[in-house]
């Protein structure tokens, strides 16, 4: 079991997501994930930096913690051949302790540089799946050409590749996905706890490393985290259909109106009491998932670190499937 800490870049500055991963090695968490965003899910959130000069920044600041993406799409916004010439720079600037996370993407964030977003989810698949050709292909070395039926490739070269390739961690929120992971990953991404996605991965040949993140809320009592989640990080509760399809912040705010504080308790660990955190966390290792980021809502950044390190590390990391 390894235990993350996201890095929520929706939220906060880049200096202070900077630290924050300072703070999260000195606690002990495995690694940091961030996400790859161009625009925060609400307007209130009020950032969203550029998450690879991030990275950057946490490698020459940490020595021991690993560093994700949580996820990168490769296909729009980015073309993969840039996304594996800078994973392969991040890999070499962090002595091998990246991974990168991969997934087809959302509106939100890919239709910005003026290109079509696929309404249809196979088109989005058949995308993904030439850009991880792609990336695996330019980090074989060598000068690499490609020819696909979404994406091209000429005469390109990574010069600066690290000893061993990155490992990719794919985002699934289906089977078809799930079997992308296997085939063209070493890792599986997921935000909710279903075992019939890791069953998916592990019958089409996965063994790697399971990722899931945990919806959390930490403040001194459960209304106040409630609350917090819910300003901030209601579009949680929206599903993955709603989640990759609306086209700007507003349109996430409008979608959550009918969000309420009780939805929030529901769905996450709001409080201090460590009873909850283990109960929302058990599902997802009883999926199988053995990589688990904590993606705290809560106000206080630092206040959560600090019951990380002396109630909640020790208690999720005893947590086995069925426990």
């Amino acid at each position: 079991m390894q235990i993350g800490y996201k890095l929520a870049a929706e939220a906060f500055g880049p200096a202070e997501l900077v630290r924050q991963s300072v703070l999260a090695e000195r606690a002990g968490f495995d690694f940091v994930e961030i996400s790859d965003h161009f625009h925060p899910w609400l307007d209130v959130q009020g950032h969203s930096p550029f998450a690879w000069a991030v990275l950057g920044s946490i490698a020459a600041r940490t020595e021991r913690i690993g560093l994700a993406t949580g996820v990168t799409c490769p296909t729009l916004r980015y073309h993969p051949a840039v996304i594996a010439q800078a994973a392969a720079t991040l890999a070499l600037l962090s002595d091998g302790r990246f991974t990168l996370g991969i997934g087809s993407g959302e509106r939100l964030n890919e239709h910005v540089v003026g290109l079509e977003f696929p309404d249809s989810v196979r088109v989005r698949h058949q995308m993904l799946r030439e850009a991880l050709e792609i990336i695996g292909l330019l980090w074989q070395g060598g000068y690499r050409s490609y020819e696909g039926q979404h994406l091209r490739l000429e005469d390109a070269r990574v010069f600066d590749l690290p000893p061993t390739p990155p490992p990719v961690a794919v985002a699934a929120g289906g089977s078809d996905a799930a079997r992308i992971a296997a085939e063209l990953g070493t890792g599986l991404f997921a935000t909710e706890p279903r075992a019939d996605l890791v069953d998916a991965y592990r019958e089409a040949g996965g063994d790697g490393p399971r990722y899931a993140e945990l919806p959390v809320s930490f403040a001194a009592d459960e209304q106040t985290a409630a609350r917090a989640a819910l300003t901030t990080n209601r579009w949680a509760l929206t599903g993955w259909k709603v989640m990759s399809e609306l086209p700007n912040p507003v349109n996430f705010e409008a979608a959550t109106t009918t969000v309420r504080e009780d939805d929030i308790l529901e769905q996450f660990a709001c409080g201090n009491k460590l009873n909850r955190y283990l109960e929302v966390a058990q599902p997802f290792v009883d999926a199988g998932f053995d990589r688990l980021v904590l993606m705290n809502a809560g106000p206080d950044p630092d206040a959560f670190v600090d019951f990380y390190r002396h109630e909640l590390e020790p208690a999720l990391r005893a947590l086995t499937p069925g426990g």
